[in-house]
């Protein structure tokens, strides 16, 4: 029996504006989007995803409980290297990193999720550099 497999079409830019918004329903939003979940020809071995723009990231909404509890580890397989930083300070310091973490969490731990992490991109503020591929924005479901 022969089988075929589609060729993946030329991927899209989606624009998501994260002002005001949750940092999860971002995260569960973009990962969909990442994994190419919304096309009709999904696969789950095959890179179908489209490429995300997210703006505003620096100015997602936290509780201010999550903002001072929330500690995310980092460490090397040294002795008493392992680094914890809250996500207040990581707000501060590097706004993009708590997005790009939630997001990288929700994709599935394969080969395939760092080419799927290639295609994001996000931004603190509002201007981004991906203006000539003219990304279409998309709303975030409540």
């Amino acid at each position: 029996m022969k089988t075929s497999t589609p060729k993946p079409a030329a991927p899209a830019w989606l624009l998501i504006d994260a002002e005001g918004q949750m940092l999860g329903r971002i995260a569960v939003q973009a990962a969909h989007l990442l994994r190419g979940k919304h096309k009709p020809e999904f696969s789950p071995h095959q890179l179908f995803a489209d490429h995300v723009v997210i703006v505003n990231a620096g100015k997602i909404a936290i509780a201010d409980k999550k903002a001072r509890n929330k500690i995310y580890y980092s460490h090397s397989p040294f002795p008493g290297s392992m680094k914890k930083v809250s996500m207040e300070t990581l707000l501060k310091e590097k706004p993009t990193r708590p997005m790009e973490k939630a997001i990288k969490g929700m994709l599935p731990k394969n080969r395939l999720r760092d080419e799927m992490m290639k295609r994001l991109h996000v931004f603190a503020e509002a201007e981004h550099t991906f203006g000539a591929q003219k990304p279409v924005p998309v709303s975030i479901t409540k």
